[in-house]
C-alpha cells in the first residue's frame, strides 16, 4: 500500500471488548490487554510491520533491534488511544489531566475574526481535543474537514455510547466540491476550520515536502486552500503523556505569500518534525508513507 485506503483497521467486536474492559477494569487495567492485542497486529500485518520499522530505523535512525521493538510500542500507545477515545466517549474524562500549550493562539485567531484553519496530524490523539476544548469556551466553533470513509457502524457505536454532544461539526469532502461553501460559510462567521495535512489518496492531487529528511507527498487540497483563504493558520496536536495525562499542542504558522501552498507545507512539515522527535511513538500512518 503506497498511500492511506481511506479506512482504518478494526472491528466493532474489537470496540466492544475495549469498553468492556474499561468499564469492568478500569482504563489502567484495561491497558493490560494490548499486550496481546499489540501482539497480534505486530505478527498478522507485515506491510503495516514494514512500513513502521523503516519509519523507526530510516526516520528516526533507530537501531536494528530497537526499530523492531519500536514498532511493537507503537501498535501498544496505538491502543492506548484508542481506549483513552472510548473512555473519555464513555464519560470518564475526568479520569484524565492535560496541558494546554499555546491556547493564547485559538483565542488570538477567534478574536481576530478572520477565521483561522488549524492543521494537524495522525499523530497522537487529535479525536479527543474536542473533549477539552469545551474547556475554552469553543463550543460549536470548530468544524473539522474529514472524508468519510471510516466504518459507518463503529462512529454509531462510538456515538451511542457518548455521555456529551459533540462540541465540534464536521464538514464532509464532497466530489461535488460543495464542502468548500460550507468552509467559506463557517470562516466567515469567525470558526476555526481544521484540516489533517498527512494523508491522501491514490486519485488526489499531492504537492511534496521533506519530513524526517526525506520527501513524502502530502496532499496538495489542504495547503492550497490554507493559503488561499485569507485566514491565519496554525498547527495543533494532542499528545499522549504517561499518567492519563495529554498535551495539546497549538503553534500559528509563520507569515507566507498569499496562494504559497508549499510555503505552508513547509512550515507544517517542519512543525510535525518537531512533534515526532519529541514523540517518536506516536505516527499513526501504518502505511509506507515515505516509499521507502
Amino acid at each position: 500500500m503506497t498511500q492511506w485506503s481511506g479506512k482504518s483497521k478494526g472491528t466493532i467486536l474489537g470496540y466492544k471488548i475495549f469498553v468492556y474492559c474499561i468499564k469492568k477494569l478500569g482504563i489502567r487495567l484495561a491497558y493490560s490487554v494490548l499486550v496481546f492485542v499489540a501482539f497480534y497486529y505486530f505478527v498478522a500485518y507485515p506491510t503495516s510491520f514494514k512500513a513502521m520499522f523503516s519509519y523507526f530505523r530510516k526516520r528516526q535512525q533507530f537501531s536494528y533491534f530497537k526499530a523492531v521493538l519500536a514498532v511493537y510500542k507503537s501498535y501498544f500507545v496505538f491502543g492506548q488511544v484508542l481506549i483513552d477515545k472510548i473512555a473519555i466517549s464513555a464519560g470518564l474524562r475526568s479520569k484524565f489531566t492535560f496541558d494546554f500549550d499555546g491556547i493564547d493562539v485559538l483565542k488570538q485567531l477567534l478574536s481576530e475574526e478572520k477565521g483561522g484553519i488549524l492543521i494537524s496530524a495522525h499523530i497522537g490523539n487529535f479525536e479527543i481535543a474536542e473533549k477539552f476544548f469545551a474547556e475554552i469556551d469553543l463550543k460549536s466553533q470548530i468544524h473539522i474537514v474529514t472524508v468519510d470513509q471510516e466504518h459507518s457502524v463503529i462512529k454509531e457505536y462510538l456515538e451511542s455510547i457518548s455521555n456529551d454532544k459533540p462540541s465540534v461539526q464536521f464538514i464532509y469532502v464532497k466530489e461535488d466540491m460543495s464542502h468548500i461553501f460550507e468552509i467559506n460559510n463557517a470562516l466567515s462567521q469567525n470558526h476555526l476550520i481544521c484540516f489533517t495535512g498527512d494523508r491522501y489518496f491514490g486519485n488526489s492531487k499531492t504537492i511534496q515536502a521533506k519530513l524526517l529528511g526525506k520527501e513524502a507527498l502530502f496532499p496538495a487540497g489542504t495547503f492550497m486552500l490554507a493559503s488561499r483563504l485569507k485566514a491565519p493558520v496554525a498547527f495543533v496536536y494532542v499528545m499522549k503523556e504517561p499518567n492519563l495525562h495529554y498535551h495539546l499542542y497549538t503553534r500559528r504558522a509563520p507569515e507566507f505569500k498569499h496562494r504559497d501552498a508549499q510555503a505552508v507545507l513547509n512550515a507544517y512539515t517542519e512543525s510535525v518534525e518537531g512533534m515526532l522527535k519529541k514523540y517518536p511513538y506516536q505516527w499513526f500512518n501504518y502505511f509506507n508513507f515515505w516509499k521507502d
